[in-house]
């Protein structure tokens, strides 16, 4: 009994240690296979993970603030909504420009979804600095300035207090829309803002005074080191690589805005030295044509101009269909005045403004008819005085160089150039015409002041010694100069 009990205890042992042996077993082997997966992991846990590539589309201006400048930023912006660049970077050297485009391309930069940096490669001046400080961020070089915001005129002279008004509401605004932030002083937070407007201001306003920053008269223009200190920059860099460098991302892809030839055609055309070349193109070959009927070559320079003077202003969508027809409208009243209409009056002048006004009108930005900031209006008056300034100085280079070119050799068809002698059977000057002098005749035409004359039944030529004398009216033959009959109006 004894000895079988033993033996139970024996096959119970035996059953426990082959159990034990298969799990021991069965663990060493998922340590021999579980062990190169656990390796790897680590292995793989422990190489650095490679950051996602930043992509930062690069727009440069830099020139003059122009219409182009505007047309460049519009397309870029869109180009990078296009693309879904996280960053747009403004590389910017200038020294000012229109204060209207500048403005267009500030409001823009406030209005951008996307972060914009401004990278100030050497100066930001005038209009300049309003874009800069309507960025997210500014950097700048060393030994670069941003500043002197004061509206000059085309002389260089400082513009009247309105414009200044105008355009120290607009630094002002433009700083405060940045906010503020908060700053810890003598243990308490404060909120500050982030750009002081009134530094803003003092960059166009020369009698503002602020302690420490600029004294009374002077207008404001910070260094590198000053706008860092006065919270107009937020560091510095030699480069826009060094400048992606230093704000932390190294892995990045910079796509870069690419004007087209268009592009640059249109920014020429629409430049406002060769606007005011085409305006003045415009008056030169209506008067010319007028001095010369029939010729169709100064004419044909006139529509040219007109057409390069419109057709980027429409592409660019300053210009708009009814400005087009206003000034077609004011062509038609000119001509009907001078060809039609006896004097100069209504027709003419409502012309005359007709054509200032569509010549004007075209070259600005149409949302400023329903802007509502205070003294937006004053955009018109620099695109109003380059088209008067043109079309004055066409019409007085006109008068100047009419004669000199009719007679000039260059322009054959334009003068009689063969003899015609007496023994052809020519007669220079109607002898005739001598016996008219003192006589009284009655005008055939207007005179205005050439035209035609009845006396004795017989028509003349005639210009008027008393400026314009409308049809009908009674002259008496004052003159016979050179074959050319001269008359004077009897009161």
């Amino acid at each position: 009994m004894h000895q079988q009990g033993l033996t139970l205890n024996r096959l119970v042992n035996r059953i426990n240690y082959i159990k034990m042996k298969r799990i021991i077993t069965l663990i060493a082997l998922a340590v021999l296979f579980c062990s190169p997966i656990l390796g790897l992991a680590v292995e793989l846990d422990s190489i650095p993970q490679r950051e996602e590539s930043t992509l930062i589309y690069k727009i440069n201006i830099m020139e003059d603030i122009m219409p182009s400048s505007w047309r460049y930023i519009q397309r870029g912006f869109a180009e990078a909504d296009e693309l879904n660049a996280e960053i747009i970077l403004i590389h910017l050297n200038t020294y000012g420009g229109l204060v209207n485009m500048a403005d267009s391309i500030r409001t823009k930069i406030l209005n951008s979804p996307k972060p914009v940096w401004v990278f100030i490669d050497n100066q930001a001046a005038s209009a300049g600095a309003l874009i800069s400080i309507a960025a997210d961020s500014i950097y700048m070089r060393q030994g670069a300035s941003i500043g002197a915001a004061t509206v000059v005129d085309q002389t260089g002279a400082a513009a009247p207090d309105k414009y200044q008004s105008f355009m120290r509401s607009t630094m002002r605004a433009t700083a405060e829309a940045k906010g503020k932030v908060p700053v810890v002083e003598n243990g308490d937070t404060v909120y500050k803002w982030r750009r002081d407007p009134r530094i803003a201001e003092a960059m166009v306003d020369q009698s503002i005074y602020i302690e420490g920053v600029v004294d009374t008269g002077k207008i404001l223009t910070f260094t590198t080191e000053e706008a860092i200190r006065w919270g107009f920059c937020e560091g510095k860099a030699e480069s826009v690589g060094e400048l992606i460098s230093n704000v932390g991302i190294t892995e990045y892809r910079l796509v870069e805005f690419q004007p087209t030839t268009i592009d640059k055609l249109i920014g020429l055309l629409t430049s406002p030295v060769v606007s005011g070349l085409l305006i003045m193109l415009i008056v030169g070959g209506i008067y010319f044509e007028l001095q010369t009927p029939g010729v169709g070559f100064p004419i044909a320079i006139s529509i040219l101009a007109a057409i390069l003077y419109f057709a980027p202003l429409y592409i660019e969508g300053l210009a708009e269909n009814y400005e087009l027809v206003i000034f077609i409208i004011g062509i038609i009243l000119i001509a009907v005045e001078i060809f039609a209409i006896p004097g100069f009056g209504v027709a003419g002048i409502s012309g005359i403004i007709l054509v200032i006004i569509g010549l004007t009108v075209a070259m600005i930005d149409n949302d400023i008819f329903r802007d509502v900031r205070p003294f937006a209006w004053v955009e018109i008056l620099k695109p109003l005085a380059l088209v008067g300034f043109s079309l004055l100085s066409g019409l007085i280079l006109s008068i100047i160089l009419s004669k000199r070119l009719i007679t000039s050799p260059a322009f054959p068809s334009l003068m009689l150039g063969s003899s015609l002698s007496q023994e052809d059977g020519y007669v220079g000057i109607d002898k005739h015409q001598k016996d008219m002098l003192g006589k009284v005749g009655v005008t055939v035409t207007v005179l205005r002041p050439s035209g035609k004359v009845e006396i004795d039944d017989e028509i003349f030529d005639a210009i008027s010694e008393d400026g314009f004398i409308n049809k009908d009216e009674k002259v008496k033959v004052a003159k016979d100069e050179a074959g050319q009959i001269y008359v004077m109006r009897i009161e």
